[in-house]
């Protein structure tokens, strides 16, 4: 993914409410807006408008069906958020350097003889 677009699904991200839709949605198939909104505590113009973002950025399906739409994670998506951060969790703390605690800096020895 190109970093334009990584910052994009990951502001999409960075948001409570959003949070909360995506956690709510990752526990079923799809679901309607009316279902999630019964689940926040927030009006169905905002959810409405949060939802728009996650499809926007790729993270949540939208399916047209009637008078109603349905909403579904997409799990590539997330598959893709998921290894950028450990990309870039790799680049800052590599494996190597991680023994059960966080890697702290080793000063260095200087010997005088």
């Amino acid at each position: 993914m190109a970093d334009a677009d990584t910052a994009r699904v990951l502001a999409a991200l960075a948001h409570p409410a959003r949070l909360r839709i995506v956690r709510q949605l990752a526990c079923l198939d799809a679901s309607c807006c009316k279902d999630i909104v019964a689940q926040l505590d927030l009006a169905q113009s905002t959810v409405s408008q949060h939802l728009k973002i996650l499809v926007d950025a790729g993270l949540v399906h939208y399916r047209p069906a009637g008078q109603s739409s349905h909403y579904s994670i997409n799990p590539e998506a997330f598959a893709d958020v998921a290894s950028f951060i450990n990309d870039m969790a790799n680049l800052c703390c590599p494996p190597e350097t991680m023994v059960g605690e966080v890697a702290r800096p080793q000063p260095e020895i200087v010997h005088k003889d």
